[in-house]
């Protein structure tokens, strides 16, 4: 058995091509467990805990040494007997209510962290080649037996403690709340790439929800900046601490390769985009990104951390953000990703919509593709939400096509197609009903639970709503910063000039999402692509707007009054009820 730990805050990674967890003693003689009795009791040490007093010595090994012997000794015997069979453990078995609290306390402590197991075949040995085709029989043989495991080592503790059963029996994830299978993979990147071809390939991954995690920051800051020369040329990748997601983004292929500090937002991945099949890994990949290189691999482009770069020799787009807290937050995954792919399809001769699209279908027979374009926090998803709240008893389906991200074509004919990127959504849990995230619980990933601007990663349509091409009905600008005071929610636009200077312009009322204030603007609000490639982008956005008002696609502006205090419920609500009453005159 080959097995790795490593320590990231509060993650705890385990890495290891071992199948089976079957025998308590190896738990109790593991690398993991030593370190977290060790890091338990340099805890309680600098809490001056009163839980130090019960050890006979001051001496941290011996304290470490004692209280390993007392968990395997309370993991086979009764309190009674452990002291004839160890009497060195006395004065730790002195009050059967300090003991049953100190190994509690430990049981809570080791559960506070994230926790995450990855099995890994290492280039087909030990017969595990094809762990990737039997993930079910893999999961239930590593990570459901150890979870199985640590609660039935933690119940024979404390029964053999206090010489009582529990009452109550609460079946956590006791052991590891993520699985991951990883294998090596034949991939066709090119061969200036080869350095990553040692790093494993996630197959399969397995979630006990709710999955919460508190990565170190909250917000994103700052653009993805477009450099000329490549951000991963010459780097050194350990495949030991790094691991691939490959992710369909839309019709897209990116390698999402992740060092082991980023696990636990990296991981978070698999709410948002799908994985790729063995068949999309036969393709060569569309971008490439790297996330959690060194500082000095991207020193020279200097202040800049945060870029990315176009591989015109090799037909991919790369992205490169070192290890840091400031970068510890889940939007340097998912918007670096949506960059890359928006960036590939200004290349294509489509245009990016930073925006949400739906599906509406009425009982009445009524039905209306609908996109709200905007930037961060002006409203998008919240007012799609409100309007599924508000026409429930009219609504016969509302499907979401995408939730922050598309891009539009003009066919051959000059119709208008929307295709979406993520099959989940990242949706900010302070604006939204809390009936929405607490619907959505046992399939939500939630992060910094407990801050401004706490959010949820959870699954919300189908790859094949996202890549289906609908035709958009409405296109109406996302803004959040207007008071309405005349009862008109939704307006439109009579000519393509006139509603490209307000696209164009990007206007919101920043909500604290990013470290911007007040009144901001971004060009087509999306920093994502089109503002790196603005000179490629204006021609297919002008392209695309006279083609909108050609097909008749009513092109106009929906006030959420998301930006304006006391508006961010009762705003978008509103905004919802008039996009219902327009659809219902349809």
């Amino acid at each position: 058995m080959s097995s790795k730990v490593s320590f990231f805050g509060k993650q705890v990674i385990i890495r290891t091509d071992s199948l089976y967890w079957k025998n308590p003693d190896k738990i109790f003689d593991s690398e993991l467990y030593t370190a977290m009795l060790h890091n338990y009791l340099l805890d309680l040490r600098n809490k001056d805990s009163d839980f130090i007093k019960i050890f006979p010595t001051s001496d941290l090994k011996e304290q470490e040494r004692l209280s390993l012997l007392l968990m395997k000794t309370l993991s086979k015997y009764p309190r009674e007997d452990a002291l004839k069979i160890k009497p060195e453990l006395k004065s730790l078995l002195k009050d059967i209510y300090t003991t049953d609290q100190f190994v509690e306390n430990f049981y809570n402590f080791w559960r506070k962290h994230e926790r995450f197991l990855v099995t890994e075949s290492n280039d087909f040995e030990n017969g595990n080649e094809d762990i990737d085709k039997r993930p079910y029989r893999i999961f239930n043989d590593t990570i459901e037996q150890l979870n199985h495991l640590v609660r039935k080592i933690y119940r024979d503790i404390r029964e053999n403690t206090t010489g009582e059963h529990p009452i109550i029996y609460r079946q956590v994830p006791a052991g590891c709340q993520v699985g991951v299978i990883a294998t090596q993979k034949e991939t066709l990147l090119p061969d200036k790439y080869n350095n990553l071809n040692k790093i494993k390939i996630i197959r399969q991954v397995l979630i006990e929800p709710p999955l919460i995690i508190n990565p170190p920051n909250n917000k994103r800051k700052g653009v993805f900046k477009l450099v000329d020369s490549n951000p991963i040329e010459g780097f050194d990748f350990t495949d030991s601490e790094w691991l691939c997601f490959p992710a369909k983004v839309g019709e897209l292929v990116i390698y999402l390769y992740f060092h082991s500090f980023y696990t636990n937002i990296a991981i978070s991945t698999a709410n948002l985009f799908e994985l790729c099949t063995d068949e999309d890994l036969k393709k060569r990949p569309d971008g490439i990104y790297a996330f959690g290189v060194t500082d000095e691999q991207v020193a020279k482009f200097a202040p800049d951390k945060t870029v990315y770069f176009e591989d015109t020799e090799n037909g991919i787009m790369v992205g490169a953000i070192p290890i840091a807290d400031e970068f510890g937050y889940f939007g340097y995954v998912k918007k670096m990703m949506l960059t890359l792919y928006n960036s590939i399809m200004i290349r294509r001769g489509r245009m990016p919509v930073h925006g949400a699209m739906t599906r509406i279908t009425m009982k009445n027979g009524k039905e209306a593709n609908v996109i709200i374009f905007g930037d961060t926090g002006t409203g998008k998803s919240e007012s799609l939400e409100a309007f599924r709240s508000l026409s429930a008893d009219n609504l016969k389906d509302l499907k979401i096509i995408f939730d922050d991200m598309g891009s539009l074509e003009v066919t051959k004919d000059g119709k208008i197609k929307a295709f979406g990127t993520e099959t989940g959504a990242f949706v900010r849990l302070d604006d939204l009903d809390a009936g929405y995230a607490f619907g959505n619980i046992d399939r939500s990933i939630i992060m910094s639970a407990h801050m401004v601007n706490a959010r949820a990663v959870l699954p919300i349509t189908t790859l094949e709503d996202i890549l289906y091409g609908y035709e958009p009905d409405y296109f109406l600008y996302a803004n959040n910063y207007e008071e309405v005071t005349d009862g008109n929610y939704i307006s439109f636009f009579s000519t393509p000039e006139e509603a490209m200077k307000v696209f164009k312009e990007g206007k919101r009322m920043a909500k604290g999402t990013t470290n911007e204030k007040g009144l901001v603007g971004a060009y087509y609000a999306n920093v994502f692509g089109p503002t790196q490639l603005m000179d490629a982008h204006e021609p297919i956005a002008k392209k695309t707007f006279n083609a909108m008002f050609k097909t008749k696609i009513k092109v106009g502006m929906i006030k959420t009054q998301l930006g304006i205090p006391g508006k961010e419920n009762n705003g978008p609500k509103n905004a919802a009820q008039a996009l219902f009453n327009l659809i219902l005159k349809k």
